[in-house]
């Protein structure tokens, strides 16, 4: 039973049907495991040990009654961006660090009643600000490749218990990268869907027009299950689209024959490391192999996005974090004498560094007589790479790009940099600020650190990535490969 974990969920879910292991002897695994390995990586802020074994039976009394449930049985972690109502539920800050849910967003709703299993909250970068995930005021996560690394962020935690076979697959939220970039530097599979087709309600927000859920998982399979439970219309969040969700499942098995990939010229002009080059070009080679043809486009407002995304994002955080104020909930600093000594000694004790550096940008960008010279030019120059990303999808079907810039860089080595962190999204943060769903897959290694490649696709057509990427890992290993402990 040791080795459930290099299971499929595919794998995972036949297994329970036949009665070979039972859902409390494939939960129990991943609880030892997690017991075993996680005090090394930290990728856990808490683990639900009674609660997972709870679900566990439950799940074992359906398999009885033949009255199964989608991923019934299936050990998760929930990024502790979620609401779970009994649960703590810190955002990875102090502010948070007492906070237990009253209620369950719809994302760990919809799981529950898709039948798998919460293991636990996974560590986070605080309030999902930053790349690397040491942001956290429970400490940085480690990357199971190499423990001397990131595993990025903001969705850190989440990554590394999938890579180190913690969990089964991760929930996660991206607001510039932060799935895609844990995914390509821990050796997964990351996907962030359309803006709005996954529920926010119960998220705890940090850019509201950027910010989404998804997935994070080892095959483009096991995220098409999860993603196939996760995503639907909620009437709870008015930014939710009211769309038909199709069967993941079912769409990856279609050939990808035809397909178009677009290679951006304004990415491929780069100067890259030779390691990165060569992991894409042997993947288009596959790609190619498999039938796709590939062009080259053009975005030609692309080097807008990044300087666009740090306006942007620090502007709604710092509206979002305004209701951290020691008076509803949250932590308070102690003895105030007034109402201004309230508020300003609890933001200083509850949030970190990169927080209120955030929140200070933003305030600034929002406040009077800067709004029209930042805010607002920023959202109009927002549409403009918008608009570049539909007028290239009217002649390509997927856009392909390294997900960073390199492999996982060393814990520390970047902190004092913001600049040179906030350079690890640059290949990632256009598909947020178009609202476009967008992949990371494993396409390599160097110095025993895994590569990504992303995809970015139109709207709503997560069904088209996830084939790609499928199709792709049929005829590649990276996706197998697991870190040695």
């Amino acid at each position: 039973m040791s080795e459930l974990y290099k299971l499929s969920i595919k794998e995972k879910l036949l297994g329970l049907e036949s009665s070979s292991f039972s859902s409390t002897e494939l939960t129990q695994s991943y609880l030892d495991r997690i017991k075993k390995i996680d005090p090394e990586i930290n990728s856990y802020i808490t683990v639900t040990h009674e609660k997972a074994l709870i679900q566990a039976k439950q799940s074992e009394k359906r398999y009885q009654k033949n009255l199964t449930l989608p991923l019934d049985g299936i050990p998760i972690a929930h990024k502790d961006i979620f609401c779970t109502e009994g649960i703590l539920t810190t955002c990875g800050s102090k502010m948070l660090s007492e906070f237990v849910s009253p209620y369950s967003s719809t994302v760990a709703v919809k799981f529950e009643k898709s039948g798998s299993i919460v293991l636990g909250k996974t560590n986070m970068d605080e309030f999902a600000m930053g790349s690397s995930n040491e942001t956290s005021f429970f400490g940085p996560v480690k990357n199971p490749w190499n423990k001397k690394f990131v595993p990025g962020g903001s969705s850190g935690g989440s990554a590394a218990s999938v890579a180190s076979g913690l969990a089964s697959a991760a929930t996660a939220t991206d607001t510039g990268g932060s799935i895609r970039q844990p995914a390509a530097l821990c050796g997964l599979t990351g996907i962030k869907p359309t803006y709005g087709r996954v529920s926010r309600y119960g998220m705890i927000a940090f850019a509201s027009s950027l910010d989404q859920g998804g997935v994070l998982a080892k095959s483009a399979e096991d995220a098409a299950y999860m993603l196939k439970s996760m995503a639907g219309y909620d009437p709870q969040d008015s930014t939710s689209l009211n769309v038909e969700v199709p069967d993941y499942v079912a769409e990856i098995q279609k050939k990808i024959q035809g397909l178009r990939i677009g290679l951006p010229k304004e990415f491929f002009s780069r100067s890259f490391p030779k390691h990165v080059e060569n992991s894409i070009k042997e993947s288009l080679e596959v790609f190619e192999k498999l039938g796709a043809k590939i062009l080259d486009i053009e975005l030609p407002h692309l080097e807008l996005a990044l300087p666009i995304y740090y306006v942007i994002a620090p502007a709604e955080c710092s509206a979002n974090l305004s209701r951290y104020d020691g008076v509803k909930y949250g932590h308070r600093c102690e003895n105030p004498k007034d109402l201004d000594d309230l508020y300003m000694r609890t933001r200083e004790e509850g949030f970190g560094a990169e927080v209120k550096r955030r929140i200070l940008i933003g305030t600034y960008a929002l406040s009077a007589g800067y709004y029209d010279a930042y805010y607002l030019k920023a959202q109009k120059c927002r549409q403009l790479v918008a608009n570049d990303f539909q007028k290239a999808f009217k002649s390509v079907d997927l856009i392909l790009s390294p997900t960073a810039p390199d492999t996982s860089f060393e814990i520390g080595t970047k902190t004092s940099d913001p600049v040179e962190m906030y350079l690890q999204d640059i290949f990632t943060i256009p598909a947020n600020l178009a609202g476009l769903p967008g992949i990371s897959l494993p396409c390599g290694t160097h110095n025993n650190l895994p590569l990504g490649l992303q995809l970015v696709s139109n709207t709503l057509e997560e069904s088209i990535l996830l084939r790609a990427a499928h199709h792709f890992q049929l005829n590649t290993e990276w996706h197998k490969a697991w870190p040695f402990f």
